[in-house]
């Protein structure tokens, strides 16, 4: 499958390699290919490590792919990704990213309640089958969930496209992936968004971010 991933920050640079391991054909969308890679040191080592991953335009990046990954900061994504929708068109949009409003002090979660970034991006773009997960849990643990001591953990998948969610059910089974939990369509990623606030008094209550939720069941 051909993966576009717009973003080089820690999430793209945990995503992309992990991908690419795993089969995937790899593009990492970014402003300025073409900025000396010694401005951006972690993502040299990156791609240095993994030298069939490509660093390209966003255009490019989302214009090529199958499935285009969103782990641009939430702040930033809404408007940079409704710019990119002729070159996203129909294409599936795993959306990884996090409501923190970067115009506030502290970790303040905006939107809330009664709407989503996810929302937003699937109104931003209409064509796009947008599907929502990975937003809880450490940029870490995305790829790899046994990170944590044990990789029995729960992602959630929110989306109002049934194949969609089905491509990204695909996409994260690769990543070690087992309880994967479809919340309903894309205005059920209200909940796991807001769960941020939980992650982050955790994290400071565990001195890591080396864990993850999980949704115990009882015996059928």
């Amino acid at each position: 499958m051909k993966i576009g991933i717009l973003g080089t920050g820690e999430v793209g640079r945990a995503l992309a390699p992990a991908f690419e391991a795993r089969g995937h054909a790899v593009a990492i969308g970014t402003r300025d290919p073409d900025l000396p890679r010694s401005a951006k040191p972690r993502l040299r080592a990156v791609l240095d490590a993994h030298p069939a991953l490509l660093l390209v335009t966003f255009a490019e990046a989302a214009a090529e792919a199958d499935v285009v990954v969103n782990a641009l900061p939430g702040p930033l994504c809404v408007d940079l990704l409704g710019s990119l929708a002729d070159d996203i068109g129909g294409s599936v949009l795993m959306d990884v990213s996090s409501p923190f409003d970067g115009k506030a002090d502290g970790a303040v979660l905006s939107p809330v309640n009664t709407d989503s970034l996810g929302e937003q991006i699937q109104r931003a773009l209409p064509r796009a089958r947008v599907v929502k997960t990975l937003n809880t849990m450490a940029a870490a643990l995305m790829p790899d969930p046994a990170l944590a001591g044990s990789a029995d953990q729960t992602v959630f998948i929110s989306g109002d496209h049934g194949d969609a969610k089905q491509v990204v059910g695909l996409l994260l089974h690769d990543l070690g992936w087992r309880d994967i939990i479809d919340l309903g369509p894309i205005a059920s990623a209200r909940a796991p968004e807001m769960l941020l606030r939980m992650w982050i008094d955790l994290y400071k209550a565990l001195g890591t971010d080396r864990f993850g939720f999980k949704i115990v069941r009882t015996a059928s």
